[in-house]
């Protein structure tokens, strides 16, 4: 039975130990929000869009996931287990340490602006950590009623908003839509890609941080202007394609 014991353990303390590659680190992705030249700041800072609107911000959530890193020589390296819910209410979500990364040299980070299909339609055991959809408190970022996530969420106030029954002129962006497992909503996922000016080289020693800016300013003026007075609540994924066709124009390397 001692033997048997030992046995048993040793198995484990190997497949314990065969979770961490020696020849991988970490690669960080730290992002900052801002609009514009402006840092920011939810709830006091005021700002002013593309179309002349002013606009503050309450809430500014977006999910990171299916994290792909180029090598200098061509070859990508896929991480499409790892999502990231970045939130600018909570400074450690904008810190997304991607783990595993082989040994190297990266020289552009692609990933995608959503949750995919497959992840939202998986059983809710085999959503954990920032896919939990029973985490996010009373900042809800799962529709029930749709069976999918809010990819992105930005709220906030502007006096060009009519007032709403609560006497407050709001605006919400909630945009999602993975386009369902027959086409039948808007597929809103949106990828991006950003290359390096310089390397990021991950070792055994070291643990690159890639810093990334995500402009408003260019949500609001990116593929199409978008003007607050003409739409300022969305809470479908057909209303919020011209709003997701705008994700990748926020994202720049610092």
């Amino acid at each position: 039975m001692r033997y048997l014991a030992f046995c048993l353990l040793a198995v484990v303390s190997l497949v314990s130990c065969s979770k961490d590659d020696p020849t991988a680190g970490k690669l960080t992705l730290a992002f900052t929000n801002k609009v514009g030249s402006q840092p920011l700041v939810l709830e006091t800072g005021q700002y002013t869009n593309a179309a002349g609107e002013a606009f503050t911000v309450s809430t500014l959530n977006y999910f990171i996931s299916n994290i792909r890193l180029k090598k200098d020589d061509g070859s990508t390296v896929s991480f499409p287990g790892q999502y990231f819910l970045i939130r600018q209410a909570d400074s450690l979500s904008r810190k997304a340490i991607v783990e595993q990364v082989p040994f190297g040299s990266y020289s552009s980070v692609t990933f995608t602006i959503g949750v995919d299909s497959a992840r939202s339609v998986s059983p809710v055991s085999e959503r954990k950590g920032v896919l939990d959809e029973a985490s996010y408190g009373d900042d809800s970022m799962y529709w029930a009623w749709n069976t999918g996530y809010v990819f992105l969420k930005l709220e906030g106030t502007s006096p060009v908003v009519d007032l709403n029954s609560a006497g407050q002129r709001k605006y919400m962006y909630h945009i999602g839509g993975f386009g369902g497992m027959t086409g039948t909503t808007a597929n809103n996922l949106r990828q991006v890609t950003l290359p390096l000016a310089k390397a990021a080289t991950v070792t055994a020693s070291a643990t690159p941080s890639v810093g990334i800016t995500a402009d408003l300013q260019k949500l609001f003026n990116g593929k199409t202007l978008l003007k607050l007075k003409d739409l300022s609540t969305i809470h479908s994924p057909a209303a919020g394609t011209v709003v997701a066709d705008n994700f990748p124009s926020m994202f720049s390397v610092q």
